[in-house]
């Protein structure tokens, strides 16, 4: 299948004849050679601009789709043909900022390429010289003092005593050459690489940008043996140093007379004012491997057409929790997958829920579908370390913004009440800023996290931790003489927390009435799945109390389903029921 129609050579030379300024062209159509490619999905052939894996070619072996117990990098690695301007590299960043709207333009692809000869030394660029003529004198001044037109050379004893009497206690000042062999070499940040008989430059594991045609190199000198075939001349002058500026997938496998007046406009102004070196077009392969997609635009390729492409999860340290639909379980391995790879190093192990939350200590059913299987991790929020193990406690990364809000409602001066710790996300935060904090829950596990994270925190003297029901901590905790008067209690339990608002009932019966004593404020959480969750939400919290005549500020918090709110509502609690019997 031909993939670009080219030029015939007596366009070639009619068009080369007849510019004002030395260019090149492509090579003669029987001197380019391609591999056996296809054309990727013909139903996609007119897209939007930029890279889509819908677009380029591929090696006819590699798989459209892939079962879902298949998965092979190679699938998504594309090649486009492109055109770009091979420019002396100290004029690219100027033609580069000229060029700008003609250029490639694609995302994490870099419209500057490097190319054979872009490492060369300004030292070496002096040796060889700017002249062909000049080569020869230039390296026998440099090797022997003098050339042959400035004289008698200088003999090779005389010559090195003169060389020794030009060193000092600084180095080589007089003669920097010998100072730089001296010297360890530099390492170089690009590498060559050659596959199947062709060299890259400025290749990685992203994408990969390719010179398929050199043109005709039969007038290199003998300097190409001697320092490498980097160092090439082109009509009678060394080119030296060059890049590669990518343009614009529009102009791919068109000639000069075919591009737009700004690119000839440039490049002819660029050509007169330069007398030693010269530009040239030149057909390039662009690879672009499997680490360049992102993950939404691997998995719309992986998954069947029309279903909905997972683009959101939950990161829980070095975890990503998912929460896969039953359509996507099929391809659950695949989607994990592809998220492992796109996130790494952050995210190594991948989890998905299998069942809702339906125990009292609020674990959550995970299935490990890729990466390690270790579910203990440590998470960094608010500036704390909490160490958390997914498998046996309750984490959600997604309400930190929440416990942000909540935990600016407090002072120092205040004595927070956490009902519902879990391992102390609020409580610890909390113990940062507030004067002493009482922590609690029924996860056993969860309280052994919470005392090690007070501990690795520094928090331990300023918290209380408690393993009790959450009735029977809120009676004893307002029972108890020792306690501290408390000003903020906190029943982060969306479930069931409404439901033990009526353990605040009569918690100060058996006070005496003559002291002053400080009415708490309740932050208490819940779901809601009615057409006007804060109103359903505000019913149940006076129905839990038996009190109609107080004010309850509500807030959502998120939509955690479709039609399912989690709010949030703070109140004080009224005096009539503190003190009820």
């Amino acid at each position: 299948m031909a993939l670009y129609p080219l030029p015939s050579t007596t366009i070639l030379n009619k068009l080369t004849s007849s510019l004002p300024f030395t260019c090149r062209f492509f090579p003669k159509p029987h001197s380019f050679s391609i591999t056996t490619t296809c054309y990727y999905s013909t139903l996609h052939q007119h897209l939007s601009y930029g890279p889509s894996l819908y677009k380029g070619h591929k090696n006819s072996s590699q798989n459209l789709h892939p079962t879902p117990d298949t998965f092979n990098e190679e699938n998504f690695t594309r090649v486009f043909h492109i055109t770009a301007l091979r420019v002396p590299s100290e004029h690219c960043f100027s033609l580069e900022s000229k060029l700008r709207g003609h250029l490639l333009n694609w995302p994490r692809i870099r419209n500057i390429s490097r190319v054979p000869g872009d490492d060369i030394d300004d030292e070496l660029k002096e040796l060889i010289g700017n002249d062909n003529s000049n080569n020869d004198e230039t390296l026998e001044r440099r090797i022997y003092g003098k050339a042959e037109l400035d004289g008698e050379k200088m003999c090779g004893v005389l010559y090195r005593d003169k060389v020794v009497k030009s060193f000092n206690s600084m180095g080589y000042v007089k003669f920097e050459n010998l100072a730089k062999i001296s010297r360890p070499k530099k390492k170089k940040k690009w590498k060559r690489e050659e596959k199947d008989g062709k060299r890259g430059y400025g290749r990685s594991d992203v994408s990969n940008v390719e010179v398929v045609d050199e043109g005709n190199d039969d007038d290199d000198d003998d300097f190409s043996g001697l320092l490498g075939d980097d160092f090439r001349r082109r009509r009678g002058k060394w080119r030296g140093s060059t890049r590669l500026l990518l343009l614009d997938e529009r102009y791919a496998n068109k000639g000069i007379e075919e591009m737009p007046q700004a690119i000839k406009a440039v490049l002819k102004e660029h050509n007169e004012e330069s007398t030693r070196l010269s530009f040239e077009i030149v057909r390039c392969k662009l690879t672009l491997f499997y680490n360049y997609w992102q993950m939404n635009e691997v998995l719309e390729v992986l998954l069947p057409q029309g279903m909905i492409v997972p683009s959101a999860f939950e990161t829980v340290g070095h975890i990503a929790h998912l929460n896969l639909r039953d359509e996507h379980l099929p391809y659950k391995k695949l989607i994990a997958q592809v998220v492992l790879d796109k996130n790494k190093p952050k995210i190594q192990t991948v989890v998905n829920k299998i069942d809702v939350i339906h125990n009292d200590y609020r674990t959550m059913q995970l299935e490990v579908l890729a990466g390690n299987h270790s579910l203990v991790t440590t998470v960094v929020e608010n500036g704390l370390y909490f160490n958390v193990d997914l498998a046996a406690v309750y984490w959600s990364s997604r309400l930190a913004t929440e416990r942000q809000r909540l935990l600016s409602c407090f002072t120092h001066n205040d004595v927070v009440c956490d009902v519902f710790a879990g391992v102390g996300p609020i409580a610890i935060s909390a113990a940062k800023k507030v004067k002493y904090v009482y922590a609690n829950d029924l996860n056993p596990i969860a309280v052994e996290y919470l005392e090690r994270n007070s501990v690795r925190n520094k928090l331990e003297r300023r918290i209380e931790i408690f393993n009790m029901d959450g009735r029977r901590f809120i009676d004893s905790i307002f029972a108890s003489e020792k306690t501290r008067p408390i000003t903020q209690v906190v029943m982060n339990l969306p479930n069931d927390a409404a439901d033990f608002l009526d353990s605040f009932r009569g918690i100060f019966r058996n006070k005496h009435t003559d002291k002053q004593f400080t009415l708490p404020r309740i932050h208490v959480y819940g779901f809601s799945k009615a057409e006007d969750p804060e109103f359903d939400f505000h019913e149940k919290i006076r129905i839990a109390l038996s009190e109609v005549a107080f004010e309850v500020q509500m807030h959502k918090v998120r939509l955690v389903a479709p039609g399912k709110w989690m709010l949030c509502a703070s109140f004080v609690l009224p005096e009539t029921v503190a003190f009820a019997k």
